[in-house]
């Protein structure tokens, strides 16, 4: 294939020269200068990204060695004064980035590079690798996404350092199930967008796997042993052709499972999955949801069971007590049972689209929060009492009485030795003496929600290194003191909606390990600054604000970002490349001024509206 590049015309002699050239081999070894070797023999990283390559230069797999002519030039002396090259400063290449070039093979010559531990192949139109990439025997991180690739050599399987494999976006309908066996130190491994159909047993065999994906290719069975993944925490089995699924149980460690658009009759055995926080089950053709699944699993944040044909939701959905975001929309749901109300962190509720005959389509409409309203009430109607921690979640408490001496004992407040849970008390403040209790604890929960706190209590800091949760939602919080961001840096979830504040501090970039930021219902009229160097950050619930763009540079930042809401702000413009964040799996923008996407388009759910804004985006 014939590639071409552009260089600035002259006229020379009344003669015009072409404005395009021919890429030659010449052309691309000019490429790779003697700057450039210079500065990747000192760091022992060499970056070629975005060159316009044909071939690499074979330079680069001469690297690591002098050739008689650079073997004249080095400066052999001791004296650090000059300013030549040092033989003993030079370091073997250990990161190579070859990514989005035009790439078609890679020379056997690979194997040089036996000090390789990072290797970015990435958006090339590589077909096949080259035997000898079995000899890198120190790579640790191997990114080949976005090729044309339709299988991978025997050889490749020796890769036995291997912690990283990235495969999306390529051609391969399969793969050995006794090769892939052989990677066991992988943690992750994303083989999406391909067209397998089915899992490799040997799947099993990677017992330090930590991130398996497997979405949109033609996968119709998953083997049993995929339970043998101990550590696994995200499973991504979505957009493919699954009719059912082995018991999961065994994946204890389970935190994000995604299996929506396949074709599930029922909701997987998930009897086991203690640590589930996400569950993504939309699109499939789920008639109905075991009790015993809503009874075990205690840390459930998010449950999207919409575009299914559910017709009964099952009382035991009171179980799940950390239940946030319930997606049950466009389903056959004739009544909502009212044990739903009970939820005390439930924040968004969608049932539109079911042809509900127990509710009033007035109060759907009015949302959320009247809905939960109505659900308790009738709760309350049919003879039921809240008692115990119902009680005290829901029902506004009596009269404040700050003293230490009238809080509860460190049984009540500290549930199971883990939790601080003072929500809705009527509280202004926290003695530190409650603190000094939950620190001597091992306290990582904290909830004092619904209370009418207006500064953040010091003696939070003082637990910030054994803390990972923080609800702080509906107080009367103005301001956010960056010691919160300073103190707390295992933090991972913090709930600061229903206040009035108006930005976060820049502090709060050193929460490297939140994931779960919720500033919905304030007073924010931007994206916060600060979001851009959460690096873990995987969902981002920002509506009900008055925020007025989408700042890409910003959402950008969090690399794993899956969940963004800035519904109900003063967006009027949807920036066209937000559509080339493929990580995104749940994007809500409706209530906003701009006029597209329509609403038409928005009704479709996340996939749609991302393909629409990808194809707007100008060639």
């Amino acid at each position: 294939m014939s590639r071409y590049k552009g260089i600035k015309s002259k006229i020379v002699h009344s003669d015009l020269n072409p404005v395009f050239h021919l890429q030659t081999k010449e052309f691309d070894a000019k490429e790779l200068s003697p700057h450039l070797i210079k500065l990747a023999r000192r760091s022992g990283q060499l970056n070629l990204s975005g060159r316009g390559l044909g071939t690499a230069p074979e330079k680069i797999w001469e690297i690591n060695d002098l050739d008689e002519a650079e073997i004249r030039l080095l400066d052999v002396k001791l004296d650090r004064d000059t300013e030549g090259d040092r033989w003993w400063e030079y370091e073997p290449l250990h990161q190579l980035d070859l990514s989005s070039n035009c790439l078609t093979q890679i020379s056997s010559k690979i194997q040089n590079l036996s000090t390789l531990t990072t290797l970015n192949l990435q958006d090339n139109g590589l077909e096949s690798l080259p035997s000898e990439i079995g000899n890198l025997e120190r790579l640790a991180k191997l990114n080949l996404n976005y090729n044309k690739l339709t299988d991978l050599p025997n050889e490749f399987f020796q890769l036995r350092e291997l912690k990283s494999l990235s495969l999306s976006h390529n051609l391969l309908e399969d793969l050995p199930s006794e090769g892939i066996g052989d990677l066991n130190m992988l943690e992750t491994l994303d083989i999406s967008y391909n067209k397998l159909t089915a899992v490799p047993p040997g799947v099993g065999f990677l017992t330090r796997l930590k991130q398996l994906s497997m979405s949109h290719n033609d996968i119709n069975d998953v083997p049993p042993d995929i339970g043998n993944l101990r550590v696994l925490q995200v499973l991504d089995l979505g957009y493919n052709k699954l009719t059912t699924l082995p018991p999961l149980g065994e994946l204890r460690k389970l935190e994000m499972l995604y299996v929506q658009h396949n074709l599930l009759s029922s909701t997987p055995d998930l009897v086991g999955c203690i640590g589930l926080k996400e569950a993504h089950l939309s699109d499939n053709s789920i008639k109905a949801i075991q009790p015993e699944v809503l009874e075990n699993l205690p840390h459930l944040k998010v449950l999207n069971l919409r575009d299914n044909k559910l017709d009964t939701l099952p009382d035991e959905v009171s179980c799940l007590r950390a239940l946030i975001r319930l997606d049950l929309a466009n389903n056959t749901l004739t009544t909502l049972p009212s044990s739903l109300g009970l939820l005390p962190h439930l924040q968004a509720l969608q049932v539109e689209g079911n042809p509900l005959r127990g509710v009033r389509s007035d109060i759907v409409r009015c949302g959320t929060i009247r809905l939960l309203r109505y659900l308790r009430e009738r709760w309350q109607s049919e003879g039921n009492a809240l008692d115990g921690e119902d009680e005290h979640s829901i029902l506004p408490g009596g009269p404040p009485d700050h003293s230490a001496s009238n809080f509860p004992d460190r049984y009540n407040i500290i549930r199971g030795g883990k939790i601080l849970s003072l929500a809705n008390k009527n509280l202004t403040t926290v003695p530190a003496e409650v603190f000094e209790e939950a620190k001597a604890a091992d306290v990582n929960s904290i909830d004092l929600s619904r209370n009418i706190i207006s500064d953040i209590p010091t003696g939070i800091f003082s637990l910030g290194q054994t803390l990972k949760e923080l609800n702080l939602a509906s107080n009367r919080l103005s301001a956010v003191p960056s010691a919160l961001g300073l103190s707390c840096p295992h933090l991972q979830f913090l709930d600061l909606q229903k206040n009035f504040i108006v930005t976060l501090p820049m502090e709060f970039s050193s929460l490297t390990s939140l994931r779960e930021l919720i500033i919905a219902f304030n007073k924010m009229k931007n994206i916060p600054s600060c979001v851009k160097q959460l690096p873990a950050l995987e969902i981002l619930i920002a509506r009900d604000n008055q925020i007025t763009e989408i700042d890409l540079e910003i959402l950008n930042g969090p690399k794993f970002l899956a969940t963004l809401d800035i519904s109900n702000n003063d967006i009027h413009v949807v920036p066209p490349e937000l559509g080339l964040m493929e990580k995104l799996r749940c994007l809500e923008l409706s209530g906003n001024p701009f006029r597209v996407p329509r609403h038409s388009v928005l009704s479709k759910g996340t996939p749609a509206i991302l393909s629409y804004l990808r194809d707007r985006i100008a060639h």
